[in-house]
């Protein structure tokens, strides 16, 4: 029975991996989960100075989710550079860093960084709030998803995949943007924007208002684009948004996922990963599936 996929010419010994601000860098979780059993580890997103992060309260429960405004906090990439790879590295497991920035320069400071590095592939959180457009996010508008990814492909000495944001008109829009940019592969969906109000404190239950809804309240969304996506261009997928089990994983594959990311079910259940892995397999032998490729995409 076959496991293995293949994302841009890396090989995951299976296809799932840990989504990005969900799991650190491994660490904390290793006591509770062999990252030996991981296709690969997302890391969480580096920048290429220390960012604070958003004010507190920064996460709030909802029905079916939660929400976070965590706002990237990181120690940047100097810092995870000397204490996160050097941890990935004692692993069989893929290294996929999670790079964000507010310009353009700013990801590429990132992305030349780790041209020394030996992490397998990029993934490029374009969620990220452009500054020097008003703040609007850079995955909100296809001419700079094309021009970002262009950049970045011309600086990478890894295989780049481009996360994308959920919160547009047409995902598939963006996807043939990022794929016109030059895109190894995609990751989606990252978070839609949410809102919750404490009604005892009349307030809002997170600082910045707003925030990233995550977990199953999002996956019907979630596994449309994916399919959409997967219908509109040629590149590899990372499904992800609600997975909590291995029949969510499968439901994603099979919309045409090549790997999917498990996020906030990591929150609930330390060990959802490495369940998620196993459970594949058991769909597999009972379904009698040699091949996890011949799942992919395999609804139409």
């Amino acid at each position: 029975m076959n496991t293995k996929v293949n994302l841009a010419g890396i090989e995951f010994k299976n296809p799932v991996v840990t989504a990005s601000g969900t799991f650190g860098s491994g660490e904390e979780y290793s006591e509770m989960v062999d990252l030996n059993l991981l296709g690969a580890v997302v890391t969480k997103g580096v920048a290429s100075v220390p960012w604070p992060g958003n004010p507190t309260p920064r996460i709030a429960e909802t029905y079916g989710g939660m929400l976070n405004a965590i706002g990237l906090q990181n120690p940047g990439m100097e810092v995870f550079a000397k204490r996160d790879i050097p941890f990935l590295l004692k692993y069989d497991t893929k290294i996929i860093v999670n790079v964000c920035g507010k310009t353009t320069e700013d990801y590429l400071a990132v992305v030349d960084r780790l041209a020394q590095e030996p992490v397998d592939m990029l993934e490029i959180n374009i969620s990220c709030p452009n500054v020097k457009e008003g703040g609007i996010a850079f995955g909100q508008d296809p001419k700079a998803v094309e021009a970002i990814t262009r950049e970045v492909k011309k600086h990478a000495k890894q295989p780049v995949i481009m996360k994308l944001s959920p919160n547009v008109t047409d995902i598939a829009e963006m996807a043939k943007a990022a794929e016109a940019g030059g895109a190894d592969a995609l990751s989606l969906i990252n978070t839609l924007t949410g809102m919750k109000i404490d009604i005892n404190r009349q307030t809002f239950a997170v600082a910045n208002k707003t925030g990233g809804l995550s977990g199953p309240a999002v996956k019907p969304i979630a596994v449309r684009m994916v399919y959409q996506v997967a219908n509109a261009v040629k590149l590899p997928i990372i499904g992800m948004g609600g997975i909590m089990n291995a029949d969510d994983a499968i439901e994603f594959i099979l919309a045409g996922a090549t790997a999917v990311s498990v996020g906030t079910a990591n929150f609930r259940n330390p060990y959802a990963a490495k369940e998620i892995v196993s459970g594949i397999e058991a769909y597999m032998k009972k379904h009698k599936v040699e091949d996890i490729r011949d799942l992919i995409g395999a609804v139409r």
